[in-house]
């Protein structure tokens, strides 16, 4: 009779807490995140376009999607192109900051923002540690690397490597597998 009443007391925990708990904010992302104690480093603009609005300033937007012939013919688009476009993420009226889904402008020293609006579970691995590359110490300053300095943001895809071949063993020197002499 004990097991019974422990086994249902246990049952009505995990349903209130299933069905009664707020849903988590983890998945949220919004402008008011900051690493703390953290730098991240200037992103990897490519040398000469940025700020991108000595260009664009004063000329006329088109949001129509196309193949671009004049300017960034180099940029191959493969981030769910069927569905994204330039403007997407790029801001029309300030080419020089990038644009949230809420409409809020966020610095390109901040893109973690607006990857993290889509790529939610990978954002918060990126702030636990858990994902990406951090530099510093555990208990003091640190630097974490924006998604961009790995992942090419328009087109985000980490290409394959060929793998070095495996080391030699060393020459001359008896190998010992599990504490035996071979």
């Amino acid at each position: 009779m004990r097991k019974f009443f422990f086994y249902s007391c246990l049952l009505i925990v995990f349903i209130s807490y299933v069905f009664c708990s707020e849903p988590s904010p983890v998945s949220k992302v919004t402008t008011e995140w900051s690493p703390g104690d953290v730098e991240t480093p200037a992103p990897p603009l490519s040398e000469g376009i940025f700020p991108c609005s000595g260009c664009h300033e004063g000329m006329p937007v088109n949001p129509k999607r196309r193949q671009l012939r004049d300017e960034h013919t180099g940029i191959v688009f493969e981030h769910d192109s069927k569905n994204r476009w330039c403007l997407d993420c790029h801001n029309a009226a300030n080419r020089d900051k990038l644009k949230l889904a809420s409409g809020a402008l966020v610095d390109f020293s901040k893109s973690y923002l607006l990857c993290g609006q889509c790529h939610g579970p990978t954002f918060r691995d990126w702030k636990a540690g858990v994902h990406g590359k951090r530099a510093g110490f555990w208990n003091g300053k640190k630097t974490y690397f924006l998604c961009v300095h790995c992942h090419n943001p328009h087109s985000p895809r980490v290409k394959p490597i060929v793998p070095f071949p495996a080391p030699e063993p060393p020459k001359g020197e008896p190998l010992f597998f599990g504490g035996q002499k071979k």
